[in-house]
C-alpha cells in the first residue's frame, strides 16, 4: 500500500510500483474470491416462509419455500418473499465480502488513500 499512499500524495513517479502492487492485489483478491464461490451463505424473509442459499459471489444455490407456511401467501405475497430471502442472502455474502477485504487489506479496512474505496463499499453494500 505504500505506492497507493505515495500515488495519492500526488506523487506520479510512483505508477510502475503502483501497477505492480495492484497486479499483486489483483492474484491475491482472484485468489479470494475462488474460495469464496465456495461457500454458502443463506439468507430469509422476514417470516421464514423462503430459505435461499447463495455462494459467496452472490449465485443463487438453492431455493426453499416450507409448505405449511406458503398456504398462507398468495402468488404476490410468495414473490415478495423470494426478493426479501434473496436480499438478506446478499447482505450475508456482503458482510462476508467486506470481512475478505479487510482481511486483504488489514485491520480497519482500505487506506483512506485508496481511490476505490467509495466504489467498493457501494458495491459490496449496494449503496
Amino acid at each position: 500500500m505504500r505506492h497507493v499512499e505515495s500515488f495519492a500524495e500526488g506523487r506520479p513517479d510512483e505508477v510502475t510500483g503502483l501497477l505492480r502492487e495492484a497486479d499483486g492485489w489483483a492474484r491475491t483478491l482472484a485468489g479470494a474470491m475462488g474460495e469464496l464461490e465456495e461457500e454458502r451463505l443463506t439468507g430469509s424473509d422476514p417470516a421464514g416462509v423462503v430459505r435461499v442459499e447463495v455462494s459467496g459471489t452472490g449465485r443463487l444455490r438453492a431455493l426453499s419455500i416450507d409448505p405449511r407456511r406458503l398456504r398462507d401467501l398468495d402468488h404476490l405475497q410468495l414473490a415478495q418473499a423470494v426478493q426479501e430471502a434473496i436480499v438478506a442472502a446478499h447482505h450475508t455474502m456482503g458482510e462476508r465480502l467486506e470481512k475478505v477485504v479487510e482481511g486483504l487489506t488489514g485491520p480497519g479496512g482500505a487506506s483512506a488513500a485508496d481511490p476505490l474505496e467509495g466504489y467498493i463499499r457501494n458495491v459490496l453494500r449496494g449503496e
